[in-house]
């Protein structure tokens, strides 16, 4: 009995299997699917995205931690702002990511799920450096999200 259509779409598992063999049927299809090699090569390019955000992390950090003190010149005033915690939370997220990259290049579960947290993370903590670093944060803001849906591509369900 053949498991695809007319047309070469996969139609299932045959009949007559347990459920444990037809899911395991569905993992091999699945494993040798276009898809799953699409979900492999976006998990590798993510990957690679999160040692690179990892890094300008960890440069931003450094500008912030280095020139801490930050002026605004208004008509009227002139505001001085210290960064130097936004600094070190911009450390911290950089290190955590090189470390997670590292775990998804060698395909840990857990790093794709701290890969997704720290990308939310990053988003939060460069959302709130925009007035200070706009288009430094705007670029990593959406770095962070072709990051999630590269991430969560990986968890692609065969049917």
């Amino acid at each position: 009995m053949s498991s695809t259509d007319s047309a070469g779409a996969h139609a299932g598992p045959p009949s007559g299997l347990s459920s444990e063999e037809a899911a395991a049927y569905e993992r091999e299809v699945y494993a040798h699917s276009g898809k799953a090699a699409v979900a492999d090569v976006t998990t590798m390019f993510a990957a690679i995205v999160l040692l690179i955000l990892g890094g300008l992390e960890i440069l931003q950090s450094i500008a912030a931690i280095a020139n801490d003190d930050i002026f605004v010149t208004t008509q009227n005033y002139v505001f001085q702002f210290d960064v130097t915690t936004w600094g070190w939370i911009h450390l911290v997220l950089g290190i955590l990511a090189l470390f997670v990259a590292v775990g998804i290049l060698r395909n840990q579960g857990w790093a794709l799920i701290g890969g997704i947290v720290l990308a939310i993370l990053s988003t939060l903590a460069n959302f709130a450096t925009i007035p200070y670093y706009p288009w430094w944060s705007l670029t990593i803001i959406a770095f962070n999200a072709l990051l999630v849906w590269a991430l969560c591509s990986r968890y692609v369900r065969p049917y």
